[in-house]
């Protein structure tokens, strides 16, 4: 069996940060969801994205989750969503009693379509069912056009939370990813440009959010010297040992996306000639961290989507489908959804052919050409 070749893969730095922040947490015994490297965690992300406040969390789903809660979502309301993104982006809104209503995405961005969104206020509004949240999610890197939905969700009033689970590191217009929506998330699951293993971070300018996502994630425990509780809270506290891996792992994310934008040019430039093969496009308005390459087929490739992960599969080498949207899951599929498509919605045309390519930090330059050949061989 070769080598395996993973999508994305945990890198840890070369200069071993991570494991002196560990072990700075282990001979202190911090080593309960708190501690001095979720402070510093928090201060430290906090200044890279350049918001004033920050919540370390279990997981990215669990600062949508609170996220959601801290903008007033509750039984009975209706959240739009992007529909083209993995299910913890709407898993959440489920999870408060609501309704999720799903929203197509733009042919350039891949992102969220403000005219698609435009219909669904409208639509809205005519139901008197105007949204509690909109949920913005930046794919694979790249930040949605987030002007123009801004400037329909200030037209209803409607707040908006960013999930940047996918897009650390990326700009838009000259901000920061994550920090352009009411609330921002961050995930550092196992295969994030970052990772703390498993944990994630909700992001505001707002303190207020901030702060009482963190009540909620320690069980809203009152400030008595007993245990007082006036609302349901949740056990989504990261813990300080997870955080001492984040810390480490911030220092080396300007590295980190420079290495995948190196693969995504290295994947776009050997595959230029093949009439047959589109890469993602990276729109100008900003600076993508280039998670994943993703690739689509032109339709009337003979070469299908499966045929290219099942001969890299063959070889030991790890590729995926582009996210199934949202609209199209079982769970997921008695929700409306908007589209001004007049034939096939976009999410659903890149879910058919588009390929994410194996886009992992330590894959060699020697790997990833072996991937092309693989490829090219295909046409």
């Amino acid at each position: 069996m070769k080598e395996r070749i993973y999508l994305a893969s945990p890198h840890m730095s070369e200069e071993g940060y991570e494991q002196s922040y560990v072990k700075e947490a282990f001979e202190t015994n911090w080593v309960a969801p708190l501690g001095p490297n979720v402070t510093n965690f928090e201060q430290e992300l906090a200044t890279y994205v350049g918001v004033n406040s920050t919540s370390a969390l279990s997981s990215g789903t669990a600062a949508i989750h609170l996220g959601l809660k801290a903008l007033g979502v509750e039984a009975g309301d209706v959240v739009f969503c992007s529909t083209l993104t993995f299910s913890a982006s709407c898993n959440p809104i489920l999870y408060l009693g609501a309704t999720p209503v799903f929203i197509d995405s733009d042919a350039k961005t891949w992102n969220m379509c403000p005219k698609a969104l435009k219909l669904a206020f409208e639509a809205a509004e005519k139901n008197n069912q105007i949204p509690k949240a909109v949920v913005v999610v930046n794919l694979y890197g790249q930040s949605a056009d987030m002007d123009p939905i801004i400037e329909l969700c200030e037209q209803y009033q409607v707040p908006i939370l960013e999930d940047a689970a996918e897009s650390l590191g990326a700009t838009y217009k000259g901000r920061m990813s994550g920090t352009i929506g009411d609330i921002g998330i961050y995930s550092f699951n196992g295969n994030k440009i970052i990772t703390t293993s498993g944990g994630g971070m909700l992001v505001s300018n707002n303190e207020a959010y901030t702060k009482k996502a963190t009540f909620w994630a320690t069980q809203s425990r009152e400030a008595e010297r007993h245990y007082e509780h006036k609302e349901i809270g949740f056990n989504y506290r990261m813990s300080n040992v997870v955080a001492g891996i984040g810390r480490g792992q911030l220092k080396v994310l300007n590295e980190r996306i420079a290495k995948k934008k190196e693969i995504y040019e290295t994947y776009q430039e050997a595959f230029k000639e093949i009439e047959e093969i589109e890469m993602m496009n990276i729109c100008d308005f900003g600076q993508s961290n280039y998670w994943l390459s993703v690739m689509t087929l032109k339709e009337t490739s003979k070469v299908k989507p499966l045929d290219i992960m099942l001969a890299l599969e063959a070889e030991n080498i790890e590729s995926r489908p582009v996210w199934k949207p949202m609209h199209l899951q079982p769970i997921f599929k008695q929700y409306p959804f908007f589209t001004v498509s007049e034939n096939i919605p976009v999410s659903e045309d890149y879910f058919n052919r588009g390929v994410c390519l194996p886009s992992d930090t330590k894959m060699t330059t020697e790997q990833q050409n072996h991937i092309i050949e693989l490829i090219k061989k295909l046409f």
